[in-house]
């Protein structure tokens, strides 16, 4: 009798020593480190739940924090939950007098961007810094004691195992393995949702497809200034094919209007400018700047085009969210196809491209001679901010990946959705953006000129409603995962959809929706709606225009 405690003592030993260092398990299980995945871990934690972001992301938020500071808010009155604590919270930021180093907070007011920027009767504010947002994320974090393992990439080719159409555990390139009840993808390009078997699209359906009218090519139409509004020649020698294509120009016919391909809205990389002269640093020159890159621009300058510094957007301390406006500009219109797809090493020369060009765009238009004078005198009072993105040369650490993989799951949003043409299914969330496409390709139209093509911008006339069946796969697919950034959606849709606050929104209904999964040991699939909905009505979401 004397030996059972030394021998229960060896086997607790025993038992630690095996112990797989490398194995983590939680009820919930989110991988991505946008801001939807930090929406939907606060809010696991709120309802109970334990729960492990796994992000392959260093730096969390996603765009929210990666330059994307000008917020495309659509009608504000329908975020509510986590996102307007998000923008509550960016408010408060602003109101203490030690954020504003660069600038004087009236000065900022004054010149019609406060009035946009802060709602004081609402004590929101929807444009900011980009570590301001960081830092936001990061009190999440430590306020909810949120696991994080930061630069953890999921193994795409072997990492997910499923059993019975549960996903019962992922593993990381580094060899770490999550056990999870539910699964939550919170990333911008979908991978664990496709590494787990669930259908998805990648481009433009046409519009047959769903009976759409703005998917598909939309040759000819033009609902922003995005596009050559004078005849421009697309070859190195103006007017003679001979003497072949200037860079960033496709040889490949655009398609007939309304039809489908794998063609993808540019991405870019939102950029932080200062115009305080201490706290700008030099535009850098790539590697491989060579300025015949940007002959198209020249020439555009060269027919008289002047709209430079529209989409300079003011954020506050003197910096600016830079986006894509015009014929040419920072958008890199045609490089991303592959991207979605694409291995991680493969995705990274994708980015150093991107990063190559943007760059040598903003070298060249601060320093060659064929760039108006008075740009070149605007550009000399603007550097990257020497205060955002310390730890990455002042560049964006995220770009903007506008859309990669959109799932095909048990509901598909379509323009009839977001247009206010029938009535959304248990809805989750909101939205009220306009259909929104940058151009997906530059070629050559019949006649000889230079055209870019894919730019849309229909407005809803009101905010929709956003399914619950847009974040859930079909059931025959998989049982036990969620997907609220890739949710199911046709291109134009996901054109509205596509916003930060609305991923933050779908990200804390998504893991709502997980915890009554885990509650009631069901499949996501039959989640009760009405169960849902009263719990995200007492969690501040707005579902529908009567809330």
């Amino acid at each position: 009798m004397k030996l059972l405690p030394i021998v229960f003592l060896i086997l607790i030993s025993f038992s630690c020593q095996q112990k797989d260092p490398n194995l983590y398990t939680a009820d919930l299980i989110i991988y991505g480190g946008t801001s939807a995945a930090i929406t939907a871990a606060v809010q696991a934690k709120t309802m109970g739940k334990s729960v492990i972001v796994v992000s392959p992301d260093t730096h969390l938020g996603g765009l929210s924090s990666g330059g994307l500071g000008f917020t495309d808010t659509g009608n504000k009155s329908v975020i509510g939950g986590l996102a307007r604590e998000f923008y509550h919270r960016i408010y408060q930021h602003y109101q203490q007098d030690s954020a504003w180093k660069w600038q004087k907070k009236e000065d900022y007011g004054n010149k019609g961007q406060g009035t946009i920027a802060m709602d004081g009767e609402n004590r929101t504010m929807w444009i900011f810094e980009p570590h301001v947002a960081e830092q936001v994320f990061e009190d999440f974090v430590v306020e909810n004691n949120l696991e994080i393992h930061r630069d953890e990439w999921l193994d795409r080719q072997s990492g997910v195992i499923k059993e019975n159409g549960e996903i019962t555990q992922i593993q990381t390139l580094s060899g770490k393995t999550y056990r999870g009840k539910v699964f939550i993808d919170a990333t911008y390009e979908g991978d664990l949702m496709a590494a787990a078997g669930v259908s998805y699209h990648v481009g433009r359906e046409s519009n047959a497809t769903y009976r759409e009218k703005w998917n598909g090519v939309q040759v000819g139409v033009y609902q922003h200034r995005h596009y050559f509004q004078n005849n421009i020649s697309p070859y190195v020698i103006p007017d003679d094919s001979t003497s072949g294509l200037l860079p960033e120009i496709s040889s490949e016919p655009p398609g007939q209007n309304g039809e489908g391909d794998n063609r993808l809205q540019a991405y870019t990389y939102r950029l932080a400018m200062s115009r305080h002269p201490d706290n700008r640093i030099p535009f850098p020159k790539p590697d491989n700047y060579y300025p015949a890159r940007y002959e198209l621009l020249a020439r555009v300058y060269a027919a008289g085009w002047d709209e430079t510094f529209e989409k300079y957007d003011p954020i506050p301390n003197l910096k600016t969210d830079t986006n894509n406006h015009g014929p040419f500009s920072t958008d890199y219109i045609g490089k991303n196809y592959d991207y979605p797809e694409a291995s991680y090493a493969e995705r990274e020369q994708i980015l150093k491209e991107h990063t190559d060009y943007q760059q040598g765009l903003l070298y060249y238009m601060s320093h060659d001679e064929n760039v108006p004078d008075s740009v070149r005198a605007e550009m000399a009072n603007w550097g990257l901010a020497k205060d955002e993105f310390v730890n990455n040369n002042n560049w964006p650490h995220q770009i903007y990946v506008r859309e990669a993989r959109r799932m095909v799951g048990a509901y598909v949003m379509t323009e009839h959705d977001v247009l206010g043409d029938k009535e959304v299914p248990e809805p989750v969330g909101m939205g009220s953006y306009s259909l929104d496409s940058h151009n997906t390709q530059r070629f050559v139209t019949k006649e000889g000129f230079v055209q870019n093509e894919g730019d849309i911008g229909v407005h809803p006339e009101n905010p929709y409603s956003i399914s619950y069946g847009t974040l859930v796969p079909k059931k025959e697919e998989c049982t036990n995962l969620l997907v609220p950034v890739c949710v199911s959606s046709s291109h134009t849709a996901f054109g509205s959809i596509r916003m930060e606050p609305v991923f933050m929104i779908l990200g804390q209904s998504a893991a709502a929706a997980a915890s009554l999964v885990i509650d009631n040991d069901i499949p996501v699939q039959e989640v009760k709606y009405a169960e849902l909905k009263q719990l995200l009505l007492e969690e501040g979401q707005v579902l529908s225009q009567q809330d």
